[in-house]
Protein backbone atom coordinates (compact mmCIF):
# COMPACT_ATOMS: atom_id res chain seq x y z
CA UNK A 1 0.00 0.00 0.00
CA UNK A 2 2.20 2.86 -1.17
CA UNK A 3 1.06 6.50 -0.07
CA UNK A 4 0.72 6.87 -3.80
CA UNK A 5 -1.94 4.82 -3.81
CA UNK A 6 -3.44 5.35 -0.20
CA UNK A 7 -3.87 9.01 -1.64
CA UNK A 8 -5.34 8.35 -4.63
CA UNK A 9 -7.60 6.40 -2.42
CA UNK A 10 -8.27 9.14 -0.32
CA UNK A 11 -9.02 11.49 -3.32
CA UNK A 12 -11.85 9.20 -4.82
CA UNK A 13 -13.60 8.46 -1.69
CA UNK A 14 -13.84 12.01 -0.67
CA UNK A 15 -15.66 12.79 -3.92
CA UNK A 16 -13.87 15.85 -5.40
CA UNK A 17 -17.37 16.12 -7.75
CA UNK A 18 -19.19 16.92 -4.84
CA UNK A 19 -16.74 19.23 -3.14
CA UNK A 20 -18.63 22.32 -4.27
CA UNK A 21 -21.90 21.33 -2.62
CA UNK A 22 -20.69 21.87 0.82
CA UNK A 23 -17.90 24.69 -0.13
CA UNK A 24 -19.45 26.85 -1.70
CA UNK A 25 -22.83 27.73 0.53
CA UNK A 26 -20.69 28.73 3.64
CA UNK A 27 -17.77 30.90 1.23
CA UNK A 28 -20.97 32.30 0.06
CA UNK A 29 -22.73 32.96 2.96
CA UNK A 30 -20.12 34.02 5.07
CA UNK A 31 -19.01 36.67 1.98
CA UNK A 32 -22.69 38.06 2.33
CA UNK A 33 -22.29 38.47 5.60
CA UNK A 34 -18.95 40.23 6.76
CA UNK A 35 -18.52 41.39 2.98
CA UNK A 36 -14.59 40.55 3.22
CA UNK A 37 -12.36 37.90 2.23
CA UNK A 38 -9.98 37.40 5.25
CA UNK A 39 -8.64 34.18 6.47
CA UNK A 40 -11.43 33.19 8.19
CA UNK A 41 -13.63 32.87 4.83
CA UNK A 42 -10.36 30.90 3.12
CA UNK A 43 -10.10 28.90 6.05
CA UNK A 44 -13.34 27.44 6.26
CA UNK A 45 -13.88 27.08 2.65
CA UNK A 46 -10.73 24.79 2.50
CA UNK A 47 -12.39 23.00 5.27
CA UNK A 48 -15.71 22.51 3.97
CA UNK A 49 -14.04 21.88 0.57
CA UNK A 50 -12.00 18.58 1.30
CA UNK A 51 -11.45 17.54 4.80
CA UNK A 52 -15.16 17.81 5.41
CA UNK A 53 -15.97 16.06 2.24
CA UNK A 54 -13.63 13.23 3.23
CA UNK A 55 -15.32 12.92 6.52
CA UNK A 56 -18.40 12.93 5.51
CA UNK A 57 -17.73 10.69 2.37
CA UNK A 58 -14.69 8.29 3.67
CA UNK A 59 -16.87 7.23 6.34
CA UNK A 60 -19.60 6.36 4.61
CA UNK A 61 -17.79 3.99 2.33
CA UNK A 62 -16.01 1.92 5.49
CA UNK A 63 -19.21 1.38 7.00
CA UNK A 64 -21.05 0.71 3.67
CA UNK A 65 -18.36 -1.53 2.38
CA UNK A 66 -20.40 -4.75 2.47
CA UNK A 67 -23.63 -2.93 0.58
CA UNK A 68 -21.54 -1.25 -1.69
CA UNK A 69 -19.76 -5.05 -3.29
CA UNK A 70 -23.53 -5.25 -3.80
CA UNK A 71 -24.12 -2.40 -5.80
CA UNK A 72 -23.37 -2.06 -9.18
CA UNK A 73 -23.89 1.31 -9.18
CA UNK A 74 -20.87 2.27 -7.10
CA UNK A 75 -17.92 3.53 -8.84
CA UNK A 76 -16.71 7.02 -9.73
CA UNK A 77 -18.83 9.87 -8.63
CA UNK A 78 -21.77 7.27 -7.50
CA UNK A 79 -19.43 6.48 -4.55
CA UNK A 80 -16.18 4.15 -4.29
CA UNK A 81 -15.82 0.78 -3.19
CA UNK A 82 -13.24 1.19 -0.74
CA UNK A 83 -11.11 -1.46 -0.12
CA UNK A 84 -10.89 -2.30 3.22
CA UNK A 85 -6.97 -1.98 3.45
CA UNK A 86 -7.89 1.48 3.03
CA UNK A 87 -10.34 1.64 5.71
CA UNK A 88 -8.25 2.20 8.36
CA UNK A 89 -6.25 4.64 6.99
CA UNK A 90 -9.35 6.66 5.75
CA UNK A 91 -10.84 6.89 8.69
CA UNK A 92 -7.28 8.50 10.46
CA UNK A 93 -7.42 11.16 8.05
CA UNK A 94 -11.03 11.91 7.62
CA UNK A 95 -10.18 12.53 11.33
CA UNK A 96 -6.81 14.27 11.55
CA UNK A 97 -7.72 16.62 8.53
CA UNK A 98 -10.65 17.95 10.16
CA UNK A 99 -8.52 19.24 13.30
CA UNK A 100 -6.56 21.88 12.87
CA UNK A 101 -9.67 23.46 11.08
CA UNK A 102 -12.01 22.72 13.96
CA UNK A 103 -9.54 24.14 16.25
CA UNK A 104 -8.82 27.59 14.15
CA UNK A 105 -13.10 27.64 13.53
CA UNK A 106 -13.54 27.34 17.59
CA UNK A 107 -10.89 30.13 18.17
CA UNK A 108 -12.07 32.70 15.74
CA UNK A 109 -16.07 31.50 16.58
CA UNK A 110 -18.58 32.15 19.26
CA UNK A 111 -20.22 28.99 21.71
CA UNK A 112 -22.93 29.52 19.56
CA UNK A 113 -21.07 28.76 16.52
CA UNK A 114 -19.03 26.08 17.88
CA UNK A 115 -22.62 24.16 19.21
CA UNK A 116 -23.42 24.60 14.49
CA UNK A 117 -20.57 23.30 13.72
CA UNK A 118 -20.51 20.69 16.24
CA UNK A 119 -24.24 19.50 15.15
CA UNK A 120 -23.11 19.59 11.71
CA UNK A 121 -20.24 16.98 12.49
CA UNK A 122 -22.22 14.92 14.64
CA UNK A 123 -24.07 14.36 11.33
CA UNK A 124 -21.16 14.41 9.40
CA UNK A 125 -20.30 10.75 11.55
CA UNK A 126 -23.45 9.55 12.29
CA UNK A 127 -24.98 9.61 9.36
CA UNK A 128 -22.90 6.43 8.34
CA UNK A 129 -21.14 5.31 11.66
CA UNK A 130 -22.88 2.96 14.68
CA UNK A 131 -24.15 3.44 16.73
CA UNK A 132 -26.87 5.68 15.24
CA UNK A 133 -26.52 4.64 11.43
CA UNK A 134 -29.45 7.61 10.69
CA UNK A 135 -28.24 6.41 6.82
CA UNK A 136 -30.70 3.66 7.82
CA UNK A 137 -33.98 5.51 9.47
CA UNK A 138 -36.07 6.34 6.94
CA UNK A 139 -36.76 10.12 6.72
CA UNK A 140 -34.30 10.65 9.09
CA UNK A 141 -31.86 9.74 6.20
CA UNK A 142 -32.74 12.33 3.87
CA UNK A 143 -33.22 14.96 6.91
CA UNK A 144 -29.47 14.49 7.48
CA UNK A 145 -28.29 14.43 4.05
CA UNK A 146 -29.64 17.75 4.06
CA UNK A 147 -28.28 18.89 6.86
CA UNK A 148 -24.63 18.05 5.40
CA UNK A 149 -25.27 20.25 2.68
CA UNK A 150 -27.62 23.19 4.51
CA UNK A 151 -25.54 23.69 7.63
CA UNK A 152 -22.18 25.01 6.10
CA UNK A 153 -24.31 27.68 5.30
CA UNK A 154 -26.31 28.03 8.57
CA UNK A 155 -22.95 28.13 10.40
CA UNK A 156 -21.18 30.70 8.15
CA UNK A 157 -24.84 32.95 9.06
CA UNK A 158 -23.82 32.86 12.47
CA UNK A 159 -20.12 32.74 12.40
CA UNK A 160 -20.37 36.05 10.37
CA UNK A 161 -22.92 37.54 12.60
CA UNK A 162 -25.89 37.40 10.22
CA UNK A 163 -28.85 39.21 11.70
CA UNK A 164 -32.01 36.54 10.94
CA UNK A 165 -35.23 37.47 9.45
CA UNK A 166 -37.86 35.28 7.96
CA UNK A 167 -36.53 36.11 4.38
CA UNK A 168 -33.13 34.78 5.16
CA UNK A 169 -35.01 31.76 7.42
CA UNK A 170 -37.08 31.35 3.92
CA UNK A 171 -33.78 30.74 1.88
CA UNK A 172 -32.03 28.06 4.54
CA UNK A 173 -35.88 26.37 4.55
CA UNK A 174 -35.75 26.11 0.37
CA UNK A 175 -32.36 25.03 0.96
CA UNK A 176 -33.06 22.33 3.44
CA UNK A 177 -35.93 20.99 1.22
CA UNK A 178 -33.86 21.15 -2.10
CA UNK A 179 -31.49 18.59 -0.45
CA UNK A 180 -34.20 16.24 0.88
CA UNK A 181 -36.14 15.84 -2.08
CA UNK A 182 -32.38 15.41 -3.76
CA UNK A 183 -31.36 12.53 -1.07
CA UNK A 184 -34.75 10.51 -1.24
CA UNK A 185 -34.65 10.67 -5.00
CA UNK A 186 -31.04 9.67 -4.79
CA UNK A 187 -32.12 6.65 -2.77
CA UNK A 188 -34.77 5.25 -5.13
CA UNK A 189 -32.37 3.67 -7.68
CA UNK A 190 -30.79 1.69 -4.96
CA UNK A 191 -34.19 0.59 -3.49
CA UNK A 192 -33.40 -3.34 -4.79
CA UNK A 193 -29.71 -3.47 -3.19
CA UNK A 194 -29.95 -2.07 -0.41
CA UNK A 195 -32.93 -4.27 0.50
CA UNK A 196 -30.86 -7.46 -0.64
CA UNK A 197 -28.08 -6.14 1.68
CA UNK A 198 -30.80 -5.96 4.74
CA UNK A 199 -30.12 -1.79 4.53
CA UNK A 200 -33.33 0.56 5.35
CA UNK A 201 -33.98 4.26 3.44
CA UNK A 202 -36.48 6.21 2.64
CA UNK A 203 -36.89 4.24 -0.70
CA UNK A 204 -37.45 0.98 1.10
CA UNK A 205 -39.69 2.14 3.67
CA UNK A 206 -42.02 4.16 0.94
CA UNK A 207 -41.42 2.24 -1.81
CA UNK A 208 -39.66 3.73 -5.69
CA UNK A 209 -42.86 5.43 -6.65
CA UNK A 210 -44.10 7.26 -3.33
CA UNK A 211 -40.44 8.70 -2.47
CA UNK A 212 -40.01 9.86 -6.59
CA UNK A 213 -43.39 11.70 -5.32
CA UNK A 214 -42.08 13.01 -2.26
CA UNK A 215 -38.89 14.06 -4.11
CA UNK A 216 -41.01 15.94 -6.50
CA UNK A 217 -43.03 17.64 -3.69
CA UNK A 218 -40.24 18.49 -1.88
CA UNK A 219 -38.43 20.12 -4.90
CA UNK A 220 -42.17 21.76 -5.27
CA UNK A 221 -42.04 23.86 -1.86
CA UNK A 222 -38.21 24.33 -2.16
CA UNK A 223 -39.13 26.81 -5.22
CA UNK A 224 -42.20 28.04 -3.32
CA UNK A 225 -40.26 28.72 -0.09
CA UNK A 226 -37.91 31.22 -2.37
CA UNK A 227 -40.85 32.95 -2.90
CA UNK A 228 -40.22 34.62 0.88
CA UNK A 229 -36.71 35.36 -0.29
CA UNK A 230 -35.50 39.45 -0.30
CA UNK A 231 -35.37 40.09 -3.51
CA UNK A 232 -33.78 39.47 -6.39
CA UNK A 233 -34.17 35.84 -4.28
CA UNK A 234 -37.45 35.03 -5.53
CA UNK A 235 -36.06 34.66 -9.15
CA UNK A 236 -34.72 31.26 -7.96
CA UNK A 237 -38.39 29.59 -8.02
CA UNK A 238 -38.14 28.89 -11.57
CA UNK A 239 -34.72 26.65 -10.45
CA UNK A 240 -36.91 24.10 -9.21
CA UNK A 241 -38.41 23.05 -12.11
CA UNK A 242 -35.52 21.47 -13.84
CA UNK A 243 -35.53 19.24 -11.26
CA UNK A 244 -38.80 18.36 -11.26
CA UNK A 245 -39.19 17.84 -15.00
CA UNK A 246 -35.68 15.67 -14.39
CA UNK A 247 -37.33 13.75 -11.71
CA UNK A 248 -40.81 13.63 -13.36
CA UNK A 249 -40.47 10.86 -15.67
CA UNK A 250 -40.02 8.33 -12.48
CA UNK A 251 -42.84 9.02 -10.90
CA UNK A 252 -44.46 6.03 -11.11
CA UNK A 253 -41.21 3.71 -11.43
CA UNK A 254 -41.88 0.50 -10.18
CA UNK A 255 -39.13 -1.38 -7.15
CA UNK A 256 -37.93 -3.53 -9.63
CA UNK A 257 -37.23 -0.98 -12.06
CA UNK A 258 -35.97 1.12 -9.95
CA UNK A 259 -32.30 1.70 -11.25
CA UNK A 260 -33.55 3.34 -14.14
CA UNK A 261 -33.88 6.12 -11.96
CA UNK A 262 -30.15 6.40 -12.30
CA UNK A 263 -30.00 7.95 -15.45
CA UNK A 264 -32.16 11.04 -13.73
CA UNK A 265 -29.21 11.03 -10.51
CA UNK A 266 -27.04 11.15 -13.53
CA UNK A 267 -28.61 14.52 -15.01
CA UNK A 268 -28.75 15.45 -11.79
CA UNK A 269 -25.25 15.94 -10.65
CA UNK A 270 -24.71 17.85 -14.48
CA UNK A 271 -28.25 20.18 -13.43
CA UNK A 272 -26.74 20.97 -10.03
CA UNK A 273 -23.24 22.57 -12.06
CA UNK A 274 -26.11 24.72 -14.43
CA UNK A 275 -27.90 25.78 -10.87
CA UNK A 276 -24.66 26.78 -9.34
CA UNK A 277 -24.03 29.43 -11.59
CA UNK A 278 -27.76 30.82 -11.92
CA UNK A 279 -27.52 30.78 -8.25
CA UNK A 280 -24.00 32.86 -8.02
CA UNK A 281 -25.69 35.48 -10.91
CA UNK A 282 -28.26 35.80 -8.44
CA UNK A 283 -26.18 36.57 -5.39
CA UNK A 284 -23.65 38.60 -7.19
CA UNK A 285 -27.44 40.43 -8.14
CA UNK A 286 -28.27 40.41 -4.95
CA UNK A 287 -24.83 41.81 -3.37
CA UNK A 288 -24.92 44.88 -6.11
CA UNK A 289 -28.29 45.78 -5.41
CA UNK A 290 -28.46 46.14 -1.20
Amino acid sequence: MTAGATLRQLLIASRPVSWINTAYPFAAALLLTTGRVDATLIIGTIFFLIPYNLAMYGINDVFDYESDMRNPRKGGAHGAVLDRRFHRVTLWAAGLSCVPFVIYLIAVGSPLSWLTLAASLFFVVFYSAPPLRLKERPVADSVTSSIHFFSPAVYALILGGAVWTWQLAAVIVAFALWGIASHAFGAVQDVVADREAGIGSIATAFGARITVRLAIICYALSGIAMLGATWPGPLAVVLAAPYIVTVWPYRSVSDADAATATRGWDRFLWLNQFTGFAVTLLLIWFALVR
